[in-house]
């Protein structure tokens, strides 16, 4: 009899919890100070007022460290374990002098304010250590360098291959946003305009200027030339002006390959140039109109 109630108890409480479905999934990347409630925006926006004067000349502005090199809020165990202020208050109140950081004398509902105010910066990282959402969204200015002497770089290091008054001419209007720009000329993008020094552009079935040729000269003398598609140590397959594909088995030097890729001077110059190089390229280009 005692069987069969224990059954039956143990079947009643399966039923119930099928009834009532799956507990909602935890969200394993969450951490328990991200899992309180928000707190009064009155009492948050006075942690601000006081994580401002008291905190943040150590901890920065968005919690991620400051000019006194203190720790990163976002990424801090003791911030991202605390519930309640639990495991931070001690931390004001008694500082921690091994590291250089003083005690901070404060009433406890300043102290609480400045918890509330962590808290919920914490909350609205995107991902631990990150800041969160500005409201004032970020403009990246990248013309800060000098056009004379990204011009003086140009001529040294690209007017073998780019000329202002040919393939780049016009280049500030066609691309006028100037982080596109330097994105642009970093990875050797297309312009829209073919041709070298001073040329003309092409017609829409124009060769690719950026296209990957490779040259197999065979062991009778023939060669043959065309758009790379696959090279490795055994095999070259490439495709001809015609479309037709040809493929040679390689065999150390035999045949002889040659690889012609335009891009490859930018790729050179991603080891080369300084930060300062790059913006006076830059700000040179953004006034070719």
């Amino acid at each position: 009899m005692l069987k069969m109630t224990i059954a039956a108890a143990a079947a009643l409480i399966v039923s119930t919890l099928a009834a009532q479905g799956p507990p909602a999934p935890r969200n394993p990347g969450v951490f328990p100070a991200q899992q309180r409630p928000p707190a009064d925006p009155a009492v948050v926006a006075r942690g601000k007022a006081l994580f401002g004067v008291t905190c943040a000349l150590c901890h920065g502005a968005d919690l991620r460290g400051g000019q006194l090199n203190g720790p990163n809020l976002l990424r801090s165990q003791l911030v991202l374990s605390d519930e309640a202020g639990e495991s931070i208050m001690p931390v004001i109140r008694g500082g921690r002098p091994e590291k250089g950081m003083p005690p901070i004398p404060m009433p406890d509902e300043d102290a609480t304010a400045v918890v509330e105010y962590i808290h919920s910066m914490a909350a609205l990282s995107p991902r631990q250590g990150m800041p969160p959402p500005s409201e004032t969204p970020v403009v990246l200015d990248v013309l800060v360098g000098d056009a004379a002497a990204g011009r003086a770089y140009f001529d040294a290091k690209c007017a073998t291959c780019h000329s202002p008054v040919g393939d780049l001419q016009g280049i500030a209007t066609r691309v006028a946003d100037a982080k596109a720009l330097q994105n642009l000329w970093e990875a050797g993008g297309s312009t829209g305009a073919r041709g070298g020094r001073g040329a003309a552009g092409g017609g829409p079935n124009a060769p690719n200027p950026r296209a990957i040729v490779v040259t197999v000269t065979l062991p009778a003398g023939e060669k043959i030339e065309g758009r790379l598609l696959r090279i490795d140590d055994f095999f070259v397959s490439l495709t001809l002006a015609d479309g037709t594909i040809r493929s040679f088995t390689r065999q150390g030097t035999r045949p002889r390959v040659e690889v012609h890729d335009p891009l490859e001077p930018h790729r050179a110059l991603l080891s080369v140039y300084t930060d300062r190089d790059m913006h006076d390229v830059t700000a040179f280009l953004a006034t070719l109109k």
